[in-house]
């Protein structure tokens, strides 16, 4: 009699192992979106999008910074959310639940690879993950500096300029334009080594040397900028990853330069420098 009721029970539990839904079937992961950047201070919702079929019911889903959990959420604890101190990471519990964990006042140290993992309870135990990077991004609060110049230039000498940007995170990325052509060749710039201040920003440097040419100048002037542009490097972890339009932030200083020509306190050959505009926001 054991036995045969042993043989039914072997059966039947093969028999309801066979006929239930696989873990991709049970459990599926929509889509898990990070924002591709965010701004010092602001507030960052990371979501974790999924459904759940037939009789699965969820067990757990938990996030992880750098493959270290700082979030968790369980329907069966009162409260179901739970969160655990890792740095750069400040959860607002009342904004975070089972499909999004939202970060407060977010930090350089917030800037990370995030990854979201559902589980389903039993008898399944299915399991689904995606992940996203988070890049922190603080803009220079003010233009490019270009120093250098001096008061007369004659024709074959040397331009020799420093165009310097403001404190940011991640670095500036400068470029020099002469009458609004961008200045390409590389014996005409010179790459300064990066500056890291304290907390993380970063100035950067370019030069620009090159001799002044009469062709150069259009209609009696030639017009010199520098830009700084700030564009975070975007990362996209796997297909689940949404990266966001890039946050891009120009900024820039100009020079104008004049044919010395008419002026008559100045000989033909001489150039003059005037600052037209220090910063253009």
């Amino acid at each position: 009699m054991k036995e045969e009721l042993w043989k039914f029970l072997h059966g039947f539990l093969a028999l309801a192992m066979l006929l239930a839904p696989q873990d991709s079937e049970c459990l599926k992961l929509i889509k898990v979106k990070v924002p591709a950047y965010k701004l010092k201070g602001e507030t960052a919702v990371l979501q974790c999008l999924y459904e759940m079929e037939g009789f699965e019911k969820l067990y757990t889903v938990k996030w992880y910074r750098e493959n270290e959990e700082f979030y968790r959420y369980v329907p069966k604890y009162k409260p179901p959310q739970i969160s655990y101190r890792v740095e750069g990471i400040r959860v607002d519990h009342q904004l975070s639940d089972d499909t999004k964990v939202t970060l407060k006042s977010v930090s350089l140290k917030t800037t990370a690879n995030y990854r979201c993992e559902v589980s389903a309870e039993a008898p399944s135990f299915a399991s689904v993950q995606g992940s996203g990077r988070l890049e922190v991004v603080i803009l220079p609060n003010s233009g490019p500096h270009i120093t250098g110049e001096r008061n007369h230039y004659m024709i074959g000498d040397e331009i020799d300029l420093n165009c310097t940007s403001g404190k940011s995170y991640p670095a500036s990325e400068l470029r020099w334009l002469i009458n609004d052509l961008e200045v390409t060749e590389p014996e005409y710039l010179q790459r300064h080594p990066l500056i890291t201040h304290p907390h993380g920003l970063i100035t950067t440097a370019l030069g620009l040397r090159l001799p002044a040419a009469p062709g150069h100048f259009h209609g009696g002037s030639m017009k010199v900028r520098c830009v700084a542009n700030v564009s975070p490097v975007l990362w996209q972890g796997d297909r689940e990853s949404v990266v966001e339009t890039p946050l891009v932030a120009n900024r820039e200083a100009m020079l104008l330069v004049r044919s010395a020509a008419n002026l008559e306190e100045l000989s033909p050959t001489a150039l003059t420098f005037l600052i037209l505009l220090t910063y253009i926001t």
